[in-house]
């Protein structure tokens, strides 16, 4: 390989590199996600997709929680396969992902994976939703 070719090898790595640390650092200090258009009330987001096993098996659960707990508290479904940006601007890893929002709009909890009524009972009434 010539020296010129290397160069420009190396002024590409470093390039990526730079790019990617750039994008690492917005990605970590971006906001847990947009809880815009808030009622202010406490808001449970679970991203998915209606595809997914965990998340079909979550949406009967969410439905009820969502008329449950109407006037005191939001449930939000987001299908992350038909909108991928609200995936990236909830910072998810892996679906289904429930955020746990406060009153003021500020994430207080996170969990990855299947989670079952109880717990997201629990998790509301300890954010004081009775």
């Amino acid at each position: 390989m010539s020296r010129a070719a290397r160069t420009v090898l190396a002024l590409a790595a470093i390039a990526a590199l730079v790019a990617s640390s750039e994008w690492s650092r917005r990605r970590r200090d971006a906001p847990a996600g947009p809880v815009a258009g808030g009622s202010g009330l406490p808001r449970v987001v679970d991203l998915g997709a209606t595809t997914c096993i965990p998340c079909r098996k979550m949406a009967p659960i969410l439905a009820d929680l969502k008329r449950e707990y109407a006037g005191r508290a939001d449930v939000v479904f987001i299908d992350v396969w038909e909108n991928p940006e609200a995936g990236d601007s909830y910072r998810i890893r892996g679906i289904p992902t429930q955020v746990f929002f406060d009153a003021r709009g500020q994430e207080v909890w996170r969990h990855e994976g299947f989670l079952d009524r109880p717990e997201i009972v629990a998790r509301l009434r300890a954010m004081g939703v009775e």
